[in-house]
């Protein structure tokens, strides 16, 4: 996506002390170039990722967002090499990781990438002692000098991740999700790992403990200088963690730019509906809102084909040609979008929805308003009943003198009368046809 100075070098079996330099002078950590990532073949093949190119800086937090099934976490396990690609390629440090690598690569980039798993229960090792948990990598790599180390090493990350050292000889199972989560980030940390892949790590998490869990994030950001790859589909959360941000469509990367950058200019169209989404803590202005609704079919791609380009300000924007020059435009406006729009006093439901009421209430207003003998006694019901005639006349005097409750009385009982004067005919006749018989 970006310009490096330098050329890359060729095969390598260890990654050197620092990147490519990008042209606006940071260093590039890791790099996707036109990454194709597909499940299954031939017919049957799923086309889960397509085109993905952008570069994350060191040092910075790189949010991927978009909606479930996008394409996000297929992504993120591309980068730690669990998903292969069948198209482009992923640079860490200006070296190919992707496919075939040499085995002392492999296991640097095991070493320097860690990953924070969306379900902090599932991804913990039920049989093993937290204290192996966060060891396991420590063995696997050598990276302590004794048993003292070690011990030092996993008490000052457990201690870090604000929990106890008597937590260690207990099992996942006993303890809560935000704690897991913890646990989690500490056999990440306990790595030293350069770029850490969190994949929505607090979705799983109560609202209160998602604070708690960011702040720890960004606290060994700060100390140990750690690059993320934050997977989330909360943009409400994103906007105040990222640095910068790459929104993906059905596993195309359509727009990325820095994190106020993107929501000030939502230029794709996607992008606006993702930020007109975000709630309103205002439940009034939450109920007048008008989201936006992306419709794919408002692009013609049938000539014009559409490119990942950049449009200045270092703003990345998925279009043909036509649509970059609207984009371009837009952005040099210097105008910010306003992607929620409240709409102002009541919606066409409301005001039908309240002229029903006004129309209900006014009808009970004027049956209340009847007059004080107007009772509906059952005695009125059942004379109608017996006299079904003057029934039908008395509920209709009732109903010209404002008397409803008796009118309803006098109505009712009369055709129950006249029903059942009618079943009692009917049955009289058909007894006198049998005696003829």
């Amino acid at each position: 996506m970006s310009n490096v100075k330098g050329k890359k070098e060729g095969r390598r079996s260890h990654f050197p002390e620092h990147g490519p330099i990008a042209e606006n002078g940071r260093e590039i950590l890791l790099s996707l170039k036109d990454v194709d990532i597909t499940f299954g073949k031939g017919d049957n093949a799923v086309r889960a990722v397509q085109d993905a190119s952008f570069d994350i800086y060191k040092g910075e937090t790189f949010s991927l967002v978009g909606e479930s099934g996008s394409g996000k976490t297929t992504i993120g396990r591309a980068v730690i090499r669990v998903n292969p690609l069948a198209a482009g390629e992923i640079d860490y440090k200006g070296v190919r990781i992707s496919g075939k690598i040499p085995h002392s690569l492999d296991r640097e980039v095991i070493r320097n990438v860690q990953m924070v798993f969306q379900d902090p229960a599932a991804s913990l090792n039920e049989r093993a002692t937290v204290d192996y948990i966060i060891s396991e990598g420590l063995y696997n790599f050598g990276l302590f000098e004794n048993e003292a180390d070690r011990v030092r090493k996993v008490e000052n990350i457990i201690n870090e991740v604000g929990l106890l050292p008597e937590h260690l000889t207990r099992y996942p199972h006993e303890f809560s999700g935000g704690q897991r989560q913890r646990i989690g980030i500490a056999r990440a940390m306990v790595m030293e790992p350069e770029l850490v892949v969190a994949d929505e790590p607090i979705s799983a998490l109560d609202v209160s403990i998602r604070a708690q869990v960011l702040n720890l994030m960004k606290k060994f950001q700060r100390e140990n200088d750690i690059t993320y790859l934050f997977i989330a589909h909360d943009l409400s959360v994103v906007r105040f963690i990222s640095d910068r941000i790459g929104v993906i469509y059905k596993g195309r990367i359509v727009e990325v730019a820095d994190a106020e950058e993107l929501f000030d200019f939502p230029l794709h169209p996607y992008t606006h509906s993702l930020i007109s989404a975000i709630p309103i803590p205002d439940p009034q202005l939450e109920k007048n809102k008008v989201q936006f609704v992306y419709d794919p079919s408002v692009h013609d791609y049938s000539e014009d084909k559409p490119e990942f380009v950049c449009i200045g300000h270092d703003h990345w924007v998925y279009g043909n040609k036509k649509e970059i020059e609207e984009y371009r435009a837009i952005r040099e406006a210097g105008v910010p979008i306003k992607p929620i729009t409240i709409a102002e006093g009541e919606t066409a439901q409301e005001q039908q929805a309240a002229a029903i009421d006004a129309a209900e209430a006014a009808a009970q207003a004027q049956f209340l308003q009847a007059p004080v003998h107007d009772t509906g006694s059952i005695w009125y019901s059942l004379l109608s009943f017996l006299l079904p005639i003057p029934g039908f006349i008395a509920a209709a005097l009732f109903k010209r003198h404002k008397h409803f409750r008796n009118y309803k009385a006098c109505k009712k009982g009369a055709i129950v009368g006249i029903v059942a004067l009618g079943l009692i005919a009917l049955l009289f006749g058909l007894l006198l046809i049998a005696a003829v018989i």
